[in-house]
């Protein structure tokens, strides 16, 4: 791939992962500066269940971006 090409993000399906690397993968997601999460503050537990709860319900995937080689969450659909 040359430099001019970006690398696409790919979606990595949640059996990829075993629990305790999707558990450490959730929690650096919702901990990252900028996150908001409303009106409301809720704990890192509470945050870490959410996301978890919309991967494993399809509502959100996760993605790997090769070029900041950082994962993300993102709505499905």
């Amino acid at each position: 791939m040359s430099e001019d090409e970006a690398a696409e993000p790919v979606k990595i399906p949640l059996d990829a992962l075993d629990d305790a690397t999707l558990q450490r993968v959730a929690e650096e997601i919702v901990t990252r500066d900028g996150t908001d999460y409303g009106a409301v503050e809720k704990t890192l537990s509470e945050k870490v269940e959410r996301l978890l709860r919309e991967l494993r319900t399809g509502r959100a995937a996760l993605w790997f971006d090769p070029e900041t080689e950082t994962m993300s969450a993102e709505p499905e659909g």
